[in-house]
């Protein structure tokens, strides 16, 4: 059993540079294309392995209950897969925002897995591990294989692909978008025509959900509009989260300066490698 139980492990923010829904299965899951790219800022776990088998959240986040905790959900299921006797104590300093569209919950699984694969001794393959996340949710295998990447299918189809590593500037609204609502209303497009990396990389795409979120929370149209004034502005995922990216950190960090009397966010570069690849 791995000693080293006190290293903080990140499990960083990813921004959906487009997303577009090519149709739905008969089980009613969406197909989906879109970019994922990582950014520096992240959540961070630590875990401390323990010798009663329990799994002990030291954290709370309000509203989230135990069995709806996606980082319980996590360790159990590893642990379930590997038939690990011992435990673990599981810390959170959680920086990202709910239903932001940041992918917080879903990065906070990929680390949780990634983590205590090597904590408990599990020895499972990234594969493996991608499986069992996706099992959690669509994203997860994104952040367990940790490259920026091209997403197909219900999210499981990952090609790593090598992005801009931009400055952005990320805008909060305060509110918290419910996935569900946004895929349940019958005015979002389910049937794009499929496109290409090529395409992408073209300048082809944009966000199917962004028509839908505006119209629904008011807030977060402002926040596209605000933004907007210094480059175009994109909403990532379902929302509520809205990016820009800037050709440097001067001027995302210019651009953040006016926004920031008004509205919470930050700026953070893009990277095409998660972080928490690095933790030794």
């Amino acid at each position: 059993m791995n000693s080293q139980t006190t290293k903080v492990w990140p499990a960083p923010a990813k921004l959906n540079l487009f997303l577009h829904i090519t149709g739905q299965r008969e089980d009613g899951y969406h197909l989906l294309q879109t970019v994922f790219i990582f950014l520096e800022q992240a959540d961070r776990l630590s875990f401390e392995v323990n010798q009663t088998g329990g799994i002990t959240r030291r954290y709370q986040i309000e509203g989230v209950e135990e069995q709806d905790d996606i980082i319980y959900r996590a360790a159990r299921a590893l642990q379930a897969q590997c038939s690990v006797e011992h435990g673990v104590d599981i810390q959170l300093d959680k920086v990202l925002p709910m239903g932001g569209g940041l992918g917080g919950g879903s990065s906070d699984a990929a680390t949780t897995l990634l983590a205590l694969n090597q904590l408990w001794d599990c020895g499972l393959s990234l594969p493996t591990l991608m499986e069992i996340g996706l099992s959690l949710g669509a994203d997860v295998p994104v952040f367990i294989q940790g490259q920026a990447a091209w997403a197909e299918g219900v999210g499981e189809q990952i090609t790593p692909v090598e992005l801009p590593e931009s400055w952005f500037v990320v805008l909060i609204p305060k509110i918290s978008v419910s996935t569900a609502k946004v895929f349940a209303n019958p005015q979002l497009i389910r049937d794009c025509p499929a496109i290409t990396i090529r395409d992408f990389l073209a300048g082809q795409g944009h966000n199917v959900c962004e028509p839908i979120v505006t119209e629904m929370y008011p807030e977060v149209r402002k926040a596209m509009d605000a933004l907007g004034h210094f480059a175009e502005a994109r909403m990532t995922g379902t929302g509520a989260c809205v990016f820009a990216a800037f050709g440097s950190e001067d001027e995302a960090r210019q651009a953040w300066s006016e926004l920031s009397d008004q509205w919470d966010g930050f700026v953070a570069r893009g990277l095409n490698r998660s972080p928490v690849l690095d933790v030794e």
